[in-house]
């Protein structure tokens, strides 16, 4: 780290970083989508463009770091267009996902890691911090969700969730919207023939197993799935729009999942009343 890597001023919240850093030898890290092939990993660190909303993201990291919360990397450095973050060691839960991560104690460690998470930013105040798109305000209470718990933004090591990584769209949430999130995800709730895995036929049970691990009370576990398509629609509206300006690795992200997300949307508003019963 030398001496150019200092605190700088904000960028505008809505520009993706368009360039890769420079100046060493990259080691390629895999799953971005906005900075496709722009994140790589140097020794124990991570270098890539700084997040849309940088100064509220370190904000966020530093004050995980305070708290002694372990499941997200620190911030080391930034340049005007780079951040350098520690890298957390273990295996990102990109496709094709190794077997080890679609277990149920694999469910269940994602549940541990985002109570953690939660009960570690409890105590930071986003006030006065400009950040990502948000999220509908029926779910936001406050808390910092991190927004973005798919597979990719997790890291495992033996088959359990021991951190959260790509903060991007962190921002004033809730604990429901992650779970929302994360059920989406990791149940998941999707159309039959878009599960290739173990998991075939195991959305409703899981779904109930987050739920159970995470320990939420009765009436937040119904808010859970009445959250589920509103948190589709607005990871759709990210990729879409992102897609519509142009953005490479999103029109390219697009064409992959577009039939998939379609068919999910579908069965998650045909089942909603399975979910709500799921929940318990």
């Amino acid at each position: 780290m030398g001496s150019s890597l200092t605190q700088v001023s904000p960028e505008p919240c809505s520009a993706w970083p368009a360039s890769a850093p420079s100046g060493f030898s990259p080691e390629p890290l895999p799953g971005a989508t906005a900075n496709r092939g722009l994140v790589v990993k140097v020794g124990d660190t991570v270098q890539r463009p700084l997040a849309p909303c940088w100064p509220a993201t370190h904000a966020l990291l530093a004050h995980l770091s305070g708290v002694g919360f372990d499941g997200a990397p620190r911030v080391l450095a930034a340049s005007p267009s780079t951040e350098i973050l520690t890298y957390m060691h273990g295996q990102a839960a990109v496709p094709p996902l190794a077997g080890d991560v679609l277990t149920d104690t694999a469910l269940v460690s994602v549940a541990d890691l985002l109570r953690r998470y939660h009960r570690a930013v409890v105590s930071f105040d986003p006030t006065g911090h400009r950040w990502p798109r948000p999220i509908p305000a029926t779910f936001r209470t406050g808390l910092v969700s991190h927004n973005d718990v798919h597979p990719a933004n997790l890291i495992f090591r033996d088959g359990v969730a021991t951190a959260l990584i790509d903060f991007d769209l962190a921002g004033p949430g809730s604990v429901i919207w992650d779970l929302a999130a994360a059920a989406r995800h990791w149940s998941p709730l999707c159309d039959e023939r878009d599960i290739a895995d173990s998991r075939q036929g195991q959305a409703l049970t899981r779904f109930r197993l987050l739920l159970d691990a995470y320990g939420l009370p009765p009436a937040q576990r119904h808010e859970v799935a009445g959250a589920i398509l509103a948190n589709h629609d607005w990871c759709c509206a990210i990729i879409t729009d992102a897609a519509s300006a142009g953005h490479p690795g999103f029109v390219d992200y697009w064409g992959r999942v577009a039939g998939t997300m379609t068919r999910a949307r579908r069965w998650c508003e045909a089942h909603h009343h399975d979910l709500l019963a799921a929940a318990g």
